[in-house]
């Protein structure tokens, strides 16, 4: 089968499409409850902007979805995509013993998708990873829509957690 031509559409999951706030709360105890974050994930509920911008990229893009969730969540979140009437895509996740910071790890990834096909925009929440992939020559549109705590952002760059 020829693999598809169409310019790929990168979105983020987590303060991209899946607002967080009601499971950031798991992030404000020390240890930090990652199972319970994580673990919350089904119940997000979508960010209306996230969504409708996935929708409409999918009228002339491949939507593909990169996360910095752990690859133990794959079935929930595949779940919570088709619930969401989300489009149908690959979906790259984080090893679940990686910790390095997800502008390091979505990095590479766009990287490795740029070889072979176009990426016409990455969606993402995550400031540090935007500035990454726009000073690598991508299109980015910075997801400013959903509410992020200090402690997701730590998680995020330090922990290497989402």
């Amino acid at each position: 089968m020829k693999p598809s031509s169409r310019p790929l559409a990168v979105f983020d999951l987590d303060g991209t499409l899946a607002d967080t706030a009601h499971r950031q709360r798991f992030l404000d105890r020390k240890p930090r409850d990652w199972d319970g974050f994580f673990g919350a994930a089904p119940d997000d509920p979508p960010l209306p902007a996230g969504v409708r911008m996935a929708l409409d990229s999918a009228e002339e893009c491949e939507v593909v979805y990169l996360t910095g969730r752990p690859e133990r969540c794959r079935r929930d979140t595949l779940a919570w995509l088709g619930a969401q009437g989300l489009p149908e895509g690959r979906i790259w996740m984080r090893r679940d013993n990686d910790r390095r910071p997800a502008r390091h790890t979505k990095l590479h990834v766009l990287k490795q998708l740029a070889r072979d096909r176009e990426i016409r925009v990455l969606v993402d929440d995550d400031e540090l990873v935007c500035d990454a992939a726009r000073q690598a020559g991508f299109t980015v549109v910075r997801a400013q829509w959903g509410a992020a705590s200090e402690a997701l952002k730590d998680a995020q760059e330090r922990e290497g957690r989402t």
